[in-house]
């Protein structure tokens, strides 16, 4: 099952990506954040009324609840530089290197949680798959300098974040219900988000949003709400080592749609890359 869970959030991780980069082409990346993190908070809070968790919440030790709020506070600044590198590179390119994280996040759970079972295939799937990302980023023969540069230290920046907040999410979840556990990461993201969106001055922005944005700034609030659930049920259950490579296969759906959304087209060696990247993450997933 936890294995189906992480399938799961990546299949919805991969369509947050197009529909949030629908959303920020007028809307500033910090605004769409805090909207976008607004349905996550309300679909969360819905899902732990569900599943019926709201009495634990008493039970829960401080240890959860500090490593909760760290997650939540890499979480919120992951968005924050995803949403920002979103909104001046090409999907195709920024999201490889946000995945990379996932390099960051198998070394760490190697050596905070003792994952070591099956350590050569693990390193080795690692290896490839920084080759794949690489080939992803790798600039065309023949391109100009994009005028909107910044994009590349924002997506790096997303990926180190990201690969933290796997970590000690991991932590903090040990004990707590996934909805639960979900919903409290997200009142810290949501904090995070609009005290940036204050702090720059951008909340007289809001009135002009365009609502076809809004409504995609919506739907990739919705998608992230499904992809975490998910990705909470499957860390919490699986191994984490294994779990965060299955849900960057995130990274086929969004190439899928940015081609299909965008035409975004893949060269020689991006396609490369990408297959490069799904055969480490599959071939994880199979024999570790």
């Amino acid at each position: 099952m936890w294995i189906a869970a992480a399938a799961g959030s990546a299949l919805f991780a991969g369509l947050t990506a197009i529909l949030a980069k629908c959303g920020v082409k007028q809307t500033g990346s910090d605004v769409a954040t805090a909207l976008r993190t607004v349905m996550v908070a309300v679909f969360s809070w819905v899902m732990v009324l569900i599943a019926g968790s709201w009495d634990s919440i008493s039970g829960l030790s401080p240890r959860s609840l500090i490593f909760l709020a760290l997650s939540g506070l890499a979480t919120g600044a992951s968005w924050l530089c995803y949403f920002k590198a979103l909104s001046l590179g090409d999907v195709n390119r920024v999201v490889p290197i946000d995945k990379s994280s996932t390099i960051l996040t198998v070394l760490l759970a190697i050596i905070c949680f003792g994952e070591t079972e099956r350590l050569a295939v693990k390193l080795i799937c690692t290896a490839v798959l920084a080759a794949g990302i690489f080939l992803m980023v790798e600039k065309k023969s023949g391109e100009k300098k994009p005028a909107r540069s910044g994009w590349l230290v924002y997506a790096v920046l997303s990926a180190l974040f990201a690969a933290l907040t796997s970590i000690l999410a991991k932590v903090g979840i040990s004990g707590v219900e996934s909805n639960l556990a979900m919903a409290l990461r997200t009142v810290v993201v949501l904090i995070m988000a609009w005290a940036m969106v204050f702090v720059k001055g951008e909340g007289a922005g809001l009135r002009d949003i365009d609502r076809r944005e809004l409504l995609f700034i919506a739907l990739s609030g919705l998608a992230t709400g499904c992809s975490w659930l998910c990705y909470y049920y499957a860390i919490q259950n699986g191994i984490v080592s294994i779990v965060v490579p299955i849900d960057k296969l995130s990274i086929v759906v969004t190439v899928l749609f940015s081609y299909i959304v965008f035409r975004e087209k893949l060269s020689r060696k991006s396609l490369l890359g990408l297959c490069m990247m799904v055969a480490a993450a599959v071939c994880m997933a199979v024999f570790c």
